[in-house]
């Protein structure tokens, strides 16, 4: 009889499947209220994991239910700054019926793990977990301090998450002057020789906006010139269909600049439909970074079918360029009109910088160890993360979730969207990539 063998060491990449799984079974449903169903279970799932590994994870709630997790990696030179990873653990709410698999199940099909959070943003959170697992469980310490943070509230604007933390817990982040988190790292394969990686070095800042119209109530028979909802309507629509001014940020320059490089060609920022078309699943993204943005999303009035109300009221998404705020904000009052009255439900701001130094070198090499054709570039999120947040600490914040895509993939349309999933082989990809990234930075 041979002798037995030693167990096998379970690495980051054998689990990482299984944990993005897991935290998607957990329904973390952000509805925007007071509520946060699931985020406290996500939050102990977390806390348990790193537990297991030696750590001392801390639990924080900010209210009933609504929990991070943080936690510190001692580094192997304690002189030097620390570096935040930081990922949240809620997520939009989801519709069963609509998708092919059910959102919360966290089942694997046609080689990806689908659900909501698949890429918003429980991979990433699966593979920080993953990778610092493996790393203690082997001894393998950082080079810095790191400190983890997994997140409640990013999806309402990050009030009971990180902004909680930052006003009220600033001591977690002791030493912190990087952090990488969600929407970057990921690739835009241009042909055979050539995979783009867009790592995020800006984000618009956001106006979430109330308008309202005050009218003349009356009996819905009788003819009413100051219709509350005839005045709201005209003014959405006409917001709606506004075409803002292309403005060409530096980040956004130097994404342009990469992209003609790559392509081949001089691109016009002014006539981007052509370049657009050719982006695929990240044409989205990237085209909402070319101007400032309002988007009507939701409009109320009214409470029987024959009186006329008399006050009517719409929601608009708002996002505006680095440095471009105030002419945002003049150009939807002048939009807009008088009678719309115009308030924020939530605000913050926009963040830029530079794409060099240590830690975006650190960047480029991980990637290119594990993709030879791989080739790190800056971009502008058109949306906005917990960064906004973490910038208020003097934290310099990059987009750094490392994920190799199919160049079908439509990464773009998961956000949100409807049957969201991540690849598996890009979690198993993501993994070593940032392992290599944590040994380097």
């Amino acid at each position: 009889m041979s002798e037995s063998q030693p167990a096998r060491t379970v690495t980051g990449e054998d689990e990482v499947v299984d944990l993005c799984r897991d935290l998607i079974r957990i329904d973390t449903s952000n509805y925007g209220d007071h509520s946060g169903p699931g985020e406290r279970a996500a939050a102990e799932y977390v806390a348990e994991k790193l537990a297991e590994v030696g750590l001392e994870p801390q639990i924080i709630e900010s209210h009933k239910g609504r929990a991070s997790t943080v936690a510190r990696i001692e580094g192997t030179d304690p002189s030097r700054p620390a570096l935040l990873i930081h990922g949240h653990t809620d997520v939009v709410p989801a519709n069963a019926e609509d998708w092919t698999h059910h959102p919360f199940s966290g089942e694997i099909a046609d080689g990806c793990v689908w659900g909501r959070g698949a890429v918003d943003m429980k991979d990433m959170d699966a593979m920080t977990l993953a990778v610092v697992r493996d790393r203690l469980r082997s001894g393998r310490k950082p080079p810095r301090d790191i400190v983890l943070a997994f997140l409640a509230d990013e999806e309402a604007g990050g009030v009971y998450g990180a902004r909680h933390l930052v006003d009220k817990h600033p001591g977690v982040f002791e030493g912190v002057t990087e952090a990488i988190g969600e929407v970057g790292g990921f690739s835009f394969t241009v042909n055979e020789n050539l995979r783009l990686y867009l790592i995020e070095t800006a984000q618009k800042g956001m106006h979430w906006m109330r308008l309202t119209v005050d009218g003349t109530a009356g009996h819905g028979s009788m003819t009413n010139s100051d219709n509350a909802i005839t005045e709201l309507c005209e003014a959405v629509g006409r917001l709606g269909r506004h075409k803002f001014p292309v403005r060409v940020t530096k980040t956004v320059r130097s994404f342009l600049d990469e992209l003609s490089d790559a392509l081949g060609t001089e691109l016009d920022p002014e006539d981007m439909e052509e370049t657009l078309a050719k982006l695929g699943g990240i044409a989205k993204i990237i085209g909402a970074t070319l101007q400032n943005t309002a988007a009507p999303t939701q409009l109320g009035a009214g409470y029987k079918v024959n009186v006329i109300p008399g006050q009517a009221t719409a929601a608009v998404d708002g996002r505006f360029l680095p440095g471009h705020e105030e002419e945002f904000l003049a150009d939807l009052d002048r939009i807009l009109g008088p009678r719309v009255k115009r308030e924020d439900i939530h605000a913050d701001k926009a963040l830029e910088t530079g794409f060099d130094g240590p830690l975006v070198a650190a960047m480029q090499s991980a990637l290119k160890a594990e993709d030879p054709i791989a080739r790190a570039v800056p971009y502008m999120l058109s949306g906005g993360t917990d960064a906004k947040s973490f910038d208020d600490l003097g934290i310099r914040c990059f987009g750094f979730a490392p994920l190799k895509l199919p160049p079908e993939l439509d990464f773009a349309g998961m956000f949100h969207g409807v049957d969201e999933r991540v690849p598996v082989d890009g979690l198993k990809f993501g993994t070593r990539v940032l392992d290599r990234f944590i040994e380097q930075s």
